[in-house]
């Protein structure tokens, strides 16, 4: 299936000031491209691209006192399945995980394991380690936090999402990955497209957070936010938590004064 993605998105600067983007598909998923993903900057200015330590696709720019605006618009090819379970997928010790998983173990900066490693092991040191506990932990996240947007906070952290029991799904992974770290699963944040396709249309369109598991040797998909399989997932990038993800960092005073996300299966 075809999905068409993109984005318009103005920031209003006070003076110029330098912007790191992070608006590109994982380049994993360049292959999938029908259309060419371009962004477009107006008014123009030069930009340079690098690749984050987690291989993700960034650029650099300098923007203008006043408004900037970034757009895209592209079609991106899907095998329009939904999530695959990792049903059965084992948990290694930890001394036999690969040395590059151990950072997705660690407390990072929405991530606090040291004040959810009690709560964590009472609730789920009992269920068998694996996908089983992942499950487990999702569908507690899914009960725990009451998604609206009007409860949009991006300061809010896992230990904050786990006591005030609302948020987006930007809480909804922070508070599940955290968990998984605590249990020993290496849990790594995503963000990208999801399509509302094969579900009811929830509007306004957004980028989404979800999550991935290392389990049995490789990485598994999980969503707490929506706790259940999805099709038409489009990952843009992956890391700790929002802070190796976020969309755009402003060195600088700036607001923003537009935001729309284009997201939809290509009829």
């Amino acid at each position: 299936m075809h999905i068409r993605v993109g984005y318009d998105i103005v920031h209003e600067c006070a003076g110029p000031t330098p912007m790191m983007l992070m608006l590109n598909l994982r380049p994993e998923r360049q292959v999938d491209l029908v259309t060419p993903e371009t962004l477009r900057i107006d008014p123009p200015v030069p930009a340079r691209q690098y690749a984050d330590r987690f291989g993700n696709i960034c650029t650099r720019i300098v923007a203008p006192a006043g408004p900037i605006r970034l757009t895209a618009d592209f079609i991106v090819s899907d095998d329009g399945l939904p999530d695959q379970p990792g049903t059965g997928a084992i948990q290694h010790p930890v001394d036999e995980l690969p040395s590059e998983m151990l950072v997705f173990l660690l407390g990072s900066r929405y991530c606090e394991t040291d004040r959810l490693m009690e709560p964590a092991w009472a609730m789920f040191g009992g269920i068998a380690p694996g996908w089983a506990r992942v499950e487990a932990i999702v569908q507690w996240v899914n009960g725990r936090i009451t998604f609206g947007y009007h409860n949009a906070r991006n300061t809010r952290s896992a230990w904050e999402g786990f006591n005030e029991g609302v948020g987006v799904c930007r809480d909804f992974a922070h508070l599940a990955v955290t968990l998984c770290r605590c249990m020993n699963i290496p849990a790594r944040y995503c963000t990208g497209w999801l399509p509302d396709i094969g579900v009811p249309v929830e509007l306004p369109m957004d980028f989404s957070a979800w999550f991935e598991v290392y389990l049995g040797g490789r990485w598994h998909t999980a969503d707490a936010r929506h706790a259940g399989p999805r099709i038409g997932r489009i990952l843009m990038a992956h890391g700790r938590d929002a802070t190796d993800t976020a969309i755009s960092t402003a060195f600088g005073p700036n607001v923003l004064t537009r935001f729309d996300v284009i997201g939809e299966p290509v009829l």
